[in-house]
């Protein structure tokens, strides 16, 4: 007896983009949007049953948001990666806060520093690397 995995839910109406498509839509180049996918966890594209890497919209306008950060803004892979993570931080930390769940928010602010400790001690290594 065969067993699979079951493909990802997606909406009908959600248009979906492979590789090549988000690297013309983006002008990036295919390795480049590869990985990415590695250094910001964020950025999840769906696979196709044949391991095809699917994107939604969600994550195009995510490449490009990272884009913007990288290229035009001048930020480092690890500080655009906190900065896309304190935004999302700040919505989920408010809507912990508004709720009953206070021991939460200090979770996800305990593990916020501890992600950013561990960004930075990873962009110190690399500098003390190249020498």
């Amino acid at each position: 007896m065969a067993s699979y995995v079951a493909a990802p839910q997606i909406d009908a109406e959600e248009r979906l983009y492979r590789i090549g498509e988000v690297s013309r839509l983006t002008q990036l180049k295919p390795f480049v949007l590869r990985y990415w996918e590695t250094e910001f966890p964020m950025l999840e594209p769906v696979k196709s049953p044949s391991g095809h890497r699917l994107y939604r919209q969600a994550d195009v306008d995510m490449v490009l948001k990272i884009k913007r950060l990288l290229y035009d803004e001048g930020f480092t892979i690890a500080g655009a990666r906190r900065h896309l993570r304190e935004q999302n931080g700040a919505v989920a930390t408010e809507s912990v806060q508004t709720g009953t769940h206070s021991e939460n928010a200090a979770e996800l602010l305990s593990r916020k520093m501890l992600l950013d400790l561990r960004d930075s001690l990873r962009a110190f290594l690399t500098l003390l690397e190249r020498r």
